[in-house]
């Protein structure tokens, strides 16, 4: 009776040479007839060929391979034939899992032609393991080499991806180098522009499915682009969160960022985040989708997380509206389809805060009013002197947090500096390990702490820097927004800094109000 032999083909990565996409490579039907002839010499009955095109031999879960094996366990066959042991796997633990333990345990015999590995043969184990082991090697110094590669050419700017981020194409003419798509890029500025006039995230996404446009994997799948989107229900609508990551990518603004994720071992194709410190950002590598004017807009209404309305629209006042007693923000609520704002602090505790409270529409009206006797008040009077202060006491202010940032600067570096000093006592053996970890981990966290602040400060100097701005085109501002019948949402972010409401008197009709403006 002639024992039945599985023939297994991989294509290694190195050697691809695809005519088609729905071909198979040279490579692989040299290697099909090689191990084909050679089972025909043996007198060994085919019982199938399994074969992994574009699958890279560290790669676990090759289709083909998980189903070479589910049918070795069930006995479907008696040889597995590879042209070397490295197409079945260039890890030395497989070797040892399969070739060396399961597959005799199954009764399956394990025949590659090129590095003449049998495991019917007892004399070649250790010869097996040595290929199995410079196979291990092997894969490791690729890894290194490949990441070197990578890296120098993230520090340069250039995008590596497999795909361009929704928005953009890979230039034809310069590898690395990406340029707007036209079309989609139009999505990207219009979800940009509804979310900066108060849209919600979700609403956006509605909007868009309302429409029939295609989210961005679905988006590539149309373009013909070699990419599997998962097969999941309603996988091509957008999403929540497809829209929060496109309102904090930077790479919308022309800077090329990478990294965010690395590969857990060169063994697996496992990601895992990355913190942002240890991210590749190269400023100004391609044409921006979105104007900085847009984007701080955008980033400044994130940062406050403001939240939406069932309606989908983000509230006139929200996270503008403080409490004068407490100082925290005023929440939103309704009542017979009239909306309030009210201090949320005054449902904690008796005596946590009086509690402030207003009508939304009455608040509008009293900064309205406010808002058209400024513009008539500046629009007479030349108010010089009065913004030369304003702009002055905010340079000094600029001028401090900058100081601070120098200073929080300088301290993450000596962190750093310590860190790798530790490092290298704990190589020389000076230090246990134990050791190192301990101290390692006081300078992690402190340089934690330190970023933190930079980032604090660097975000108070961008809003200083804007305030200037803002404070420099005042009469810009005033006549653009002068005697409006209602409020905008765009408009109370330009405008309004914060509102201070108080608790209304007993006799007055409306609460005190005292309203700190942007310029």
């Amino acid at each position: 009776m002639s024992q039945k032999v599985a023939i297994y083909c991989r294509l290694s990565e190195e050697d691809r040479n695809k005519q088609h996409e729905g071909d198979d490579s040279n490579s692989i039907q040299n290697q099909k007839a090689m191990l084909l002839q050679y089972a025909a010499e043996k007198g060994w009955e085919v019982y199938d060929i399994y074969s992994d095109d574009d699958y890279a031999g560290a790669d676990r879960r090759r289709p083909e391979f998980t189903r070479l094996l589910k049918d070795a366990e069930a006995h479907r066959f008696d040889i597995v034939l590879c042209k070397t042991q490295s197409r079945f796997t260039r890890e030395l633990e497989l070797v040892e899992k399969y070739i060396h333990g399961l597959f005799p345990l199954w009764n399956i015999r394990f025949v590659s032609i090129v590095d003449n590995a049998d495991t019917a043969n007892r004399g070649n184990k250790k010869s097996r393991q040595i290929n199995g082991l410079v196979n291990e090697w092997y894969l490791e110094d690729m890894s290194d080499n490949i990441r070197s590669v990578l890296v120098s050419r993230r520090q340069d700017g250039y995008h590596i991806g497999s795909f361009a981020l929704y928005g953009y194409q890979k230039d034809p003419e310069q590898k690395g180098h990406l340029i707007i798509d036209e079309e989609a890029a139009a999505i990207v500025r219009e979800v940009f522009s509804l979310y900066a006039h108060g849209y919600g995230k979700t609403t956006i996404a509605r909007i868009l499915n309302d429409r029939g446009i295609p989210n961005p994997t679905e988006y590539k799948r149309l373009k013909g682009l070699r990419y599997k989107p998962p097969k999941l229900k309603n996988s091509t609508l957008w999403k929540y969160y497809t829209i929060a990551d496109m309102l904090e990518n930077e790479m919308y603004i022309g800077n090329m960022v990478q990294g965010k994720y690395g590969s857990v071992s060169y063994k697996t194709k496992q990601n895992r985040p990355r913190p942002r410190r240890d991210w590749y950002v190269v400023k100004g590598t391609h044409e921006p989708i979105i104007d900085q004017a847009l984007w701080d807009r955008v980033q400044a209404l994130r940062a406050q997380r403001a939240r939406p309305f069932s309606s989908g629209t983000i509230g006139l006042f929200s996270k503008k509206a403080r409490c004068a007693c407490c100082g925290y923000n005023m929440r939103s609520s309704k009542n017979r389809g009239k909306h309030y704002l009210q201090c949320p602090n005054r449902h904690i505790s008796k005596d946590a805060c009086t509690g402030s409270f207003i009508a939304v529409d009455k608040l509008e009206r009293i900064v309205i009013a406010e808002l058209n006797r400024l513009s008539a008040e500046y629009l007479d009077k030349d108010q010089l002197l009065q913004q030369i202060a304003f702009c002055n006491d905010l340079q000094e202010r600029k001028k401090q947090l900058l100081s601070d940032l120098s200073v929080y600067e300088k301290k993450t570096a000596e962190c750093s500096k310590a860190t790798r000093n530790l490092y290298l006592d704990k190589v020389r053996g000076l230090i246990s390990e134990g050791d190192f970890l301990e101290l390692s981990k006081g300078f992690s966290e402190d340089r934690e702490r330190l970023e933190r602040r930079a980032q604090d400060a660097q975000r108070q100097i961008a809003g200083i820097a804007e305030r200037i701005a803002a404070g420099d085109n005042r009469r810009e501002l005033i006549e653009r927004y002068t005697n409006p019948d209602h409020l905008s949402r765009e408009a109370v972010e330009v405008l309004i800094d914060y509102i201070l409401v108080g608790k209304r008197a007993p006799g007055e009709k409306t609460a005190p109000v005292e309203i700190h403006w942007n310029f």
